[in-house]
């Protein structure tokens, strides 16, 4: 399993600075026990409360990438307080990402009161999503009634790798990704089109097509 280390201060104390060296050594400790790959080490010395730390982002962008699975952080307090804590605990359970503690020796165990406040906030997502995904449906049904056909606007389709590909709206998938939505989400969103897709096949067909890009502007 792949995964990042965090590593967070709250200031800038002679004292804190020793800190960071322990988490760090500390988490380090954890991953071998676990036998985990450290893709990363993220450190920063920011307030728990503030939710725009460049450290803390770095950990969703190595995520986001698909490179990390996991989370390693000293106790659930490192990755933030108050509501900055839960809002960053949601982002990591979408993304499926494990988080362990070295408080814990294993993985976080969250108390009941923030455990029910992220099912609270799933169930919220999850009738939102639907409702999105519905309205979607409705407006392509009426749209093919009217004549259009989304197959049409696909590109590359005479390429052809040496089995058939499940056809994806590349531009759209391009741009929710633009919009930072997550592969998950962009896979429910093209469903809604009526596209059989998975998150594997939108993280595939996005990766491709951005080094399509890249080759080209060589």
């Amino acid at each position: 399993m792949r995964a990042i280390i965090y590593a967070r201060v709250s200031t800038k104390k002679e004292a804190q600075e020793t800190s960071l060296e322990r988490q760090k050594e500390e988490l380090q400790e954890l991953a071998d026990a676990y036998n985990m790959q450290v893709v990363g080490v993220v450190e920063e010395q920011a307030s728990g409360y503030e939710i725009d730390r460049q450290g803390i982002l770095e950990v969703l962008d190595t995520i986001k990438e698909q490179r990390a699975e996991a989370v390693l952080i000293q106790d659930e307090t490192r990755l933030g307080r108050g509501n900055a804590k839960i809002a960053l605990m949601h982002c990591l359970r979408k993304e499926g990402v494990i988080v362990y503690t070295h408080t814990h020796n294993g993985e976080l165990q969250l108390s009941d009161s923030d455990s029910m406040v992220l099912e609270i906030i799933g169930i919220v997502e999850e009738y939102q999503r639907k409702i999105h995904n519905a309205k979607i449906k409705r407006g392509m049904r009426r749209a093919v009634d009217n004549g259009f056909r989304p197959e049409r606007n696909l590109k590359n389709q005479h390429i052809n790798s040496g089995r058939d590909k499940i056809e994806v709206p590349i531009e759209e998938i391009v741009r929710l990704r633009r919009n930072e939505l997550t592969f998950a989400e962009i896979a429910a969103t093209l469903r809604g089109f009526g596209h059989d897709v998975s998150k594997a096949t939108v993280h595939r067909r996005y990766t491709e097509y951005m080094k399509q890009q890249l080759d080209i502007s060589k």
